[in-house]
Order: C-alpha cells, then sequence, then structure tokens
C-alpha cells in the first residue's frame, strides 16, 4: 500500500501552539520534510521527536520530489512542515502534493497556527471577505503595481513582508491607497514580542519610524475594503505614481507601466511624463 503525505502545521512562535496529533504524526512518521533542519530541530526536541529529517526548500522541491514519491508508492509515510505555521501558504511543497496526487498518493492536512489567520482575527477589520497577495514585490516599480491593483476591491487585502521593506512598503501604500484606509500591522504573533497596530497608513508610518525596532520582525498587513467614496481615480493615481516610477525609470517606461495601472492611454502618460 502506498504511504501518506502529511501536510503538518506546526507553531508560528510559541512552541505550545501544536495539536496533540501533530505531534503524534511527527513521532510516528518515517521521514520529516523540513525547511531547515536546524530551524525545526528545536521544535523537535521539545517535544522528544526523533523521527529523520530531510531538508526541503525551495531549491531543492523539483529534485527531491520523485524519489520522495517513489518512497511513498513503497509504503513510507512523510510528513511535510514549513519553518512556522501551515505549509504551501508562501512555502514549498506545491510541487510535491501535485505530483503526489497524480500517482494516487493520499495527502492529508493536519491543520494548525497560520499567521494570516491568526491576524485576522485580532486585526479589529471587517474581514467577511478576503484575498491573500503572500509577499509583496521587493522592487518599487512591482510593488506599486500590486498595490494598484487593490485600491477598489471591496474585501479586504493580506500582505507578508519582510523588516528591512515593511517601511518602503508602508509608503508605497500610503502613495497609492492615500490615508483614509484602515490597516493593520501584526508582527512576531505569539512570541515575546507580539505587536498589533491597527490605524491609519500616516499613524502606522509614525510608529514604524518612531524607534527602528519596531521595523523588526516579520509582518502581516492587513488593509481594509475599499468605501466607494474613497474609490481612488485614474488621474489621481497617475499623478501619485508617475512621479515615482520615473526616479527608476525613463519616461517611456514609466508610461507604459501607469498606462497599465490607470487604464489611460499611454500617449496621454508618457506626455504627462515629460511634462514632470
Amino acid at each position: 500500500m502506498n504511504g501518506t503525505l502529511y501536510i503538518i502545521a506546526t507553531p508560528i512562535g510559541n512552541l505550545n501552539d501544536i495539536t496533540f496529533r501533530a505531534i503524534e504524526t511527527l513521532k510516528t512518521v518515517d521521514i520529516i520534510l523540513a525547511e531547515d533542519i536546524c530551524h525545526s530541530k528545536r521544535l523537535l526536541n521539545h517535544y522528544d521527536i526523533t523521527t529523520s529529517m530531510y531538508t526541503f526548500h525551495e531549491h531543492n522541491e523539483r529534485c527531491k520530489t520523485p524519489d520522495i514519491i517513489n518512497k511513498l508508492l513503497k509504503g513510507k509515510h512523510f510528513a511535510l512542515i514549513s519553518d512556522a505555521g501551515t505549509p504551501l501558504i508562501s512555502d514549498p511543497g506545491h510541487v510535491l502534493v501535485i505530483e503526489a496526487k497524480k500517482v494516487g498518493i493520499n495527502v492529508s492536512p493536519i491543520p494548525g497556527s497560520n499567521a494570516m489567520i491568526s491576524a485576522i482575527s485580532v486585526s479589529g477589520i471587517a474581514s467577511n471577505k478576503f484575498s491573500f497577495f503572500g509577499f509583496l514585490p521587493s522592487k518599487q516599480s512591482a510593488r506599486l503595481k500590486v498595490i494598484q491593483s487593490i485600491v477598489n476591491i471591496n474585501e479586504m487585502a493580506i500582505f507578508y513582508e519582510s523588516p528591512n521593506r515593511i517601511l518602503s512598503c508602508a509608503q508605497d501604500l500610503q502613495t497609492v491607497l492615500g490615508n483614509e484606509r484602515i490597516v493593520c500591522f501584526a508582527k512576531e504573533l505569539t512570541k515575546l514580542f507580539e505587536t498589533i497596530k491597527t490605524n491609519t497608513l500616516p499613524q502606522l508610518i509614525d510608529y514604524l519610524q518612531a524607534d527602528n525596532t519596531h521595523q523588526k520582525g516579520e509582518f502581516v498587513i492587513l488593509i481594509s475594503a475599499a468605501k466607494k467614496n474613497n474609490e481612488v481615480s485614474g488621474e489621481e493615481m497617475l499623478n501619485k505614481v508617475l512621479p515615482i516610477l520615473l526616479i527608476e525609470m525613463g519616461a517611456a517606461k514609466a508610461a507604459r507601466l501607469v498606462a497599465k495601472m490607470t487604464g489611460f492611454d499611454k500617449r496621454y502618460c508618457y506626455q504627462r511624463a515629460i511634462e514632470l
């Protein structure tokens, strides 16, 4: 009989945030697939789990998947964990799960902690509908384009962001979304320095700039749905974003990009660009 591939959620900070079933499964499977073995050892040692581990991350997922599938077909049981939280949410594992399903291997979830869901529950922002966008692009022009795509959506938008980009990200959010949108910054969830701040972007930027330590930690960003009377017009968007794009690139390229953002004719956007 085939083995089972278990997708196991692990704590996002506090080691006690793990289910009994997850601990039991990690102890009884044949192999644990972990992004960073040294990082995961702390959790396994805490619960006296001695199961063998294989390194499994975005750089080796494709080359290791065939061997893992072969072992699963021979009856071996595997557990996939990420460094923290629920695997496959901005983490590796997608290729393995697809290939396992193709050959009829049972893939079973063992639910638990997740930073995004935890942040939603404490944000104070309406969450009956939401979209998750993962990590924002590191390049500013690409980041602005993604932010522009959520300007008028009528549901919560959620991103992850790293400490080294959180301030520039917040400033770009303000540039595109304006000052009225309610936003939550949740960082270090379940850890010693857990912080949840829900406010307008000017207030949140002031918080980040007040102390460099406020920028440390992995952030979940939750943005309230657009209200009809807060929708940003294409002309307002052009006036805000075009000068920023011109710092990074020539007028022609900036015009093409802002035309996609606003829906304006690129010739009109180019004329505006050369006038700045």
